[in-house]
């Protein structure tokens, strides 16, 4: 499958109801309609991450795919808030936190998000004005 790298894609968990939040969130605000986003559920999404090494199965890992590069996990995160542009890409300053620290966040998060805020049944599904953003 030829996947278009016009544009960065975010590769979420659809099943995850703060990754899915965080998906309209993306979509609420991207004015530009920069980002494109592909659930690793699916077809697009689960090619991305094994491409990357990522097993879709298992995902604990949040991705931005980007101009031959692949961001993960908080550098994601910093990367699509930088992306939305004012005042979100204020959040880039977040940079100045170590990644280790950053990340260490982000995995107890990822590891209790199901706990936390929930799993959905079924793969979150995009209004039909957002849908020209989904792979």
């Amino acid at each position: 499958m030829a996947i278009s790298r016009d544009h960065p894609i975010i590769v979420f968990d659809g099943m995850c109801v703060l990754c899915s939040a965080n998906a309209k969130f993306v979509l609420k605000r991207d004015r530009k309609a920069y980002f494109r986003l592909a659930p690793m559920q699916g077809e697009v999404g689960a090619e991305l991450m094994r491409s990357a090494g990522l097993d879709p199965e298992d995902p604990m890992s949040f991705a931005v795919f980007e101009a031959g590069r692949v961001h993960l996990n908080s550098d994601a995160a910093i990367r699509i808030w930088e992306g939305l542009g004012w005042p979100w890409r204020i959040a880039g300053i977040a940079r100045a936190v170590p990644r280790f620290v950053r990340d260490g966040v982000y995995r107890v998060i990822a590891r209790n998000r199901y706990r936390l805020f929930g799993q959905r049944e079924t793969c979150w599904v995009p209004t039909p004005e957002q849908s020209a953003q989904i792979l």
